[in-house]
């Protein structure tokens, strides 16, 4: 299921916040329901060939590089899809030890000056 799906879920959870997303959210009359039903502003990027292109705020568009590295990380180097869990408890298990394991290194490498995100190489 695409994720743009939940976002109905959040309209009536939420209101009055910013969703950061990306190019699959172009959709205007998905931004404009969800301004209407929960003043819920859906901040996308523009791809260059659009009418109306505008630059992305900075802080959203390095807030959402962050997130896709994250998500990037954790599947290639933590092997999140893969998991082999036979029960709830165990897959959650499994995750809460790959995001406190990525945690860990983003602080080794904090401690010790180098960029947050480079996971890979943080014990050398």
């Amino acid at each position: 299921m695409h994720d743009i799906h939940y976002l109905q879920d959040i309209k009536h959870e939420y209101s009055r916040i910013t969703v950061i997303g990306d190019k699959g959210y172009l959709s205007a009359s998905v931004q404009l329901d969800l301004f209407e039903t929960s003043e819920i502003r859906l901040e996308v990027p523009y791809r260059l060939n659009q009418k109306d292109w505008k630059p992305t705020f900075p802080p959203f568009a390095k807030a959402r590089k962050r997130v896709e590295t994250l998500f990037s990380q954790m599947v290639d180097q933590f092997m999140l899809c893969r998991n082999y869990a036979k029960q709830l408890v165990g897959l959650f298990a499994r995750i809460i030890s790959k995001v406190s394991a990525l945690t860990i290194l983003q602080y080794i490498n904090f401690i010790n000056n180098k960029p947050i995100g480079r996971v890979k190489y943080a014990l050398v």
